[in-house]
């Protein structure tokens, strides 16, 4: 649908675009007529087709949404009254030296023991998303509602039927690696699938076919879309919108005759999704078995690929033509593009925020708790058309009160707590209406400093929020401690956002607040009793931090000059319960009150 500029400016009211805002520098930004026109045409669409393969509960696309009443809890789930402490780790980079060069959910059990040992409520995760073969984020997904099969462990697999020479060649290869090779494990993950897959298929074995069609059922026709979907994607070699005109889109016949004609193919994506679920099930049920009070923190990112799955399979509530981003700031003066597309709230909300919904669930019936990324896209997205600088894009509401209600009702259906990543340029009251629904802030000691520098004493800490020193995007605390971040980002050019004589001010304003707490030393275990005293109800302490890792796990703004989401730890799993700073770790977390209780 084509609109002029003119008849842009007069929807851009109705479909609830900002036309003039301020950005994190302050300064005032007035709508670009051609972003505004491009914005508008995205989600001023007509819903596609309505496939019976994509209806819900006699929901059709295009109803009005007022005509289903959302009740909802008037808060989210608030866990026990305690405060207590997690371990965050980036399970891909598990080093063990039983898996294939690639953390699984075999070594999170082994981790959520290691939790349970150390008097940690839980382990906090990155995104388990699904991926494309060929990509590392796990911010940037082919579809939110099913897991990456590379976190499976293959040999436990019962069908599995062993290693070969040259397979295991491969995997001592890939074990032997400091960054993930993430071809390789995909390569010898699939190879090895698909055998289990075809001893499967011939087994008589009636308990696991059994649990193998009540997880279909389960999963219902979005698993068979998906597999359908992957199918297409292997067989085609392109992107969905290059697709054939007759696929471009779910279409209940052209997928039945699909999975009749590749029964073989479409199957073993969906034998990969039963058992990813089973094993990272298993990981959730050791947990409570251990008594962690949280059990497994899940992160689920802001959007999805605009190739992916959720794109294709929601094209009216998802926008493969705009993506998420972020006006400009202190630390991104350009603002930023997060190549992942953005979310229609017209055709959201026509669907009854059942995308939504289902992105939650896939969440919370593994987890304790659940991190929303860029919680701020609750209430507005900045949307950035594709091709154009981020400076260019606009603000567009979001269905703000209905996406917390769902958000409420699925967190008390399944006892998880929400915690909302609030960081960057937040809306006016936007967090205290979170606070009032229950939703927890994101609270980063790096960030949580007074206009004089100063850093917050514990007691200013909000009780609930998630406490943590820094996050995958920022350096770690022996990074930061250094200046080893500032240096790795003028060497390329790249402006690092503070200067070598701020950051000084930055560690003296650190040692000083340290001293008036009377915490000695300066190391990361300082750090972590100074955070150990606030009031805020979970602590959660990275990995890297703990070992004192320099480098940081991502350096937005990087493709090839940083390995980004690809290093993996220097510490093996197996030698990680003897490691000296995690005893002191736990020590100083059990004498500040923060240990898992019963």
């Amino acid at each position: 649908m084509n609109k002029t500029i003119t008849d842009a400016a007069e929807l851009a009211a109705r479909l609830g675009i900002t036309t003039e805002y301020r950005d994190g520098l302050g300064q005032r930004r007035l709508a670009d007529p051609e972003a505004l026109a491009r914005i508008v045409e995205a989600l001023d669409r007509p819903p596609p087709r309505l496939s019976p393969l994509q209806g819900e509960g006699g929901n059709r696309r295009g109803e009005p949404a007022a005509a289903k009443l959302l009740v909802a809890p008037a808060r989210c789930w608030q866990g026990p009254s305690r405060r207590v402490w997690a371990l965050a780790v980036q399970l891909y980079g598990v080093r063990s030296r039983r898996n294939w060069g690639h953390g699984d959910f075999t070594d999170l059990g082994d981790l959520i023991d290691l939790a349970a040992d150390l008097g940690a409520a839980g382990i906090g995760l990155n995104p388990l998303h699904a991926l494309f073969d060929d990509d590392a984020s796990p911010y940037s997904p082919n579809t939110r509602q099913f897991l990456n099969p590379r976190y499976i462990d293959v040999e436990a697999v019962p069908e599995f039927p062993g290693l070969d020479s040259e397979l295991e060649e491969q995997i001592a290869a890939l074990r032997g690696r400091d960054l993930v090779d993430y071809s390789g494990v995909v390569a010898a993950k699939d190879k090895a699938l698909r055998l289990a897959y075809e001893v499967f298929r011939r087994s008589r074995e009636a308990e696991r076919r059994r649990e193998f069609e009540q997880f279909r059922e389960s999963r219902g026709a979005q698993l068979a879309q998906f597999s359908c979907f992957q199918t297409l994607r292997n067989s085609l070699a392109q992107p969905w919108p290059q697709w054939p005109a007759e696929w471009r889109e779910p279409n209940n016949n052209l997928l039945a005759r699909l999975r009749s004609e590749r029964e073989e193919e479409v199957g073993y994506f969906e034998f990969q999704q039963w058992i990813a679920h089973q094993q990272l099930d298993r990981c959730r049920k050791r947990a409570a078995r251990r008594g962690l009070s949280l059990g497994l923190y899940l992160d689920i990112a802001v959007g999805t690929r605009a190739d992916g799955y959720d794109a294709w399979s929601e094209q009216d509530a998802i926008l493969s033509t705009v993506e998420l981003g972020a006006p400009p700031d202190m630390l991104n003066t350009a603002g930023q593009k997060w190549g992942i597309a953005g979310i229609n709230p017209v055709g959201l909300e026509a669907r009854y925020f059942e995308p939504f919904r289902r992105v939650l669930q896939a969440g919370v019936r593994y987890a304790g708790a659940i991190r929303l990324d860029h919680v701020m896209g609750l209430e507005r997205q900045f949307l950035v058309p594709s091709g154009m600088p981020a400076a260019r894009g606009l603000y567009v509401a979001s269905p703000f009160f209905a996406l917390l209600a769902v958000t409420a009702q699925e967190s008390m259906a399944h006892r998880s707590i929400v915690i909302g990543e609030d960081l960057g340029t937040v809306p006016e009251n936007f967090r205290e209406t979170l606070a009032d629904r229950g939703i927890w802030s994101y609270l980063v000691m790096i960030f949580e400093r007074g206009a004089n520098g100063a850093f917050r004493a514990p007691q200013d800490y909000r009780e609930s929020a998630l406490a943590t020193f820094s996050t995958h995007d920022l350096p770690t605390f022996a990074g930061w401690k250094s200046g080893a971040d500032l240096a790795f980002k003028r060497a390329l050019g790249m402006d690092p956002g503070e200067t070598e004589d701020q950051r000084r001010a930055a560690v003296a304003a650190l040692q000083a607040a340290l001293a008036a707490r009377g915490v000695a030393g300066f190391d990361f275990l300082a750090v972590a009793r100074y955070l150990a005293a606030t009031p805020s109800r979970l602590l959660v302490v990275s990995m890297e931090d703990a070992l004192d890792v320099v480098e940081q796990v991502n350096v937005p703004g990087t493709v090839d000059e940083h390995p980004n989401w690809r290093r993996r730890l220097p510490v093996a799993l197996e030698d990680l319960r003897h490691d000296p700073r995690l005893a002191a770790l736990a020590d100083a977390m059990a004498a500040a009150g923060r240990r898992n209780f019963q």
